[in-house]
């Protein structure tokens, strides 16, 4: 079973759900696909880590070959390429890595050589499995890398799988929900937290994903974005209070449900929740 974890933008409590229910299950996986600012492993501070490689392939060219129709050039829509002093350039910064220039060049100038983009880091802690992806400074996607991970932790029926999703609802978090089975929307008690919680809630309905909502840093008086998931008939699943005891354990990068009982129990709840949702999900809505 795959959950996703999303928040509309950084700092909601993405990680901190993600962390703590992969730490209360008897046995997860967690994959950081937050590849620009992953965080997720500063938790957990896993052992026995392995670190590969993540490369692409971009356009290299052979320009004795190159008859200057420009044909390349004009097919990227990206302008990763340039035909200038008789001579095709290649920025590989800003290619997208489709291969199509290679395909249209009807002499065979172009082929191809890999390019690193950043790295995957896997270890364990206790009962969890870390999966970390991180991108090099100053590329333009990470969506490679959150393929990968995806692809080496396959869907396990038997252990739960929590991915710590890039905050937003770019080509990346779309990425990293593709195969989920739930979504868990982490939204914030204010003005601001309903716009970012609107943003997760139309990109999981537009992929036509089960999905409920965690709030978080919740007080006692008005929520809005409470209300703004009965308004839209959201299922909340768990209210996280606004603590000083929760946010120095945070602070101090270690994890809730490993130090307190009390959240220890609070998470517990909230996971019992979420695995009642996904079966619910699953033996009404078979097709999925």
């Amino acid at each position: 079973m795959r959950v996703a974890v999303l928040s509309g933008k950084g700092g909601t409590g993405k990680t901190l759900v993600s962390v703590n229910l992969s730490a209360v299950a008897d046995k997860s996986i967690y994959i950081d696909c937050d590849v620009e600012e992953p965080n997720g492993h500063l938790f957990f501070k896993p052992d026995g880590v392995q670190e590969q490689e993540v490369s692409i392939k971009v356009p290299q060219v052979d320009n004795d070959l190159c008859n200057g129709c420009r044909k390349c050039v004009d097919f990227c829509k990206f302008n990763a390429l340039a035909y200038i002093k008789e001579e095709v350039i290649v920025f590989e910064e800003i290619c997208h890595f489709c291969g199509g220039c290679v395909l249209i060049c009807p002499n065979k100038a172009l082929s191809e050589k890999e390019r690193t983009i950043g790295k995957i880091q896997e270890g364990s802690s206790g009962q969890v499995k870390v999966s970390t992806g991180i991108l090099n400074t100053g590329e333009a996607s990470g969506t490679p890398i959150i393929k990968k991970l995806l692809e080496e932790n396959r869907p396990n029926s038997d252990i739960l799988t929590f991915i710590d999703c890039p905050p937003g609802s770019a080509c990346v978090v779309m990425e990293s929900i593709r195969d989920a089975d739930y979504c868990i929307l982490v939204a914030e008690p204010t003005v601001f937290g309903v716009h970012n919680l609107d943003m997760v809630y139309r990109l999981v309905k537009l992929f036509n994903k089960p999905f409920g909502a965690v709030l978080n840093k919740c007080l006692e008086g008005d929520n809005p974005a409470l209300k703004y998931c009965l308004d839209k008939n959201i299922k909340v699943l768990g209210q996280i209070p606004f603590e000083s005891e929760l946010g120095k354990i945070n602070s101090n990068a270690e994890i809730a449900v490993r130090k307190s009982k009390k959240y220890r129990d609070l998470f517990s709840s909230l996971l019992e929740t979420v695995k009642q949702e996904v079966h619910h999900e699953a033996t009404s809505n078979p097709e999925r």
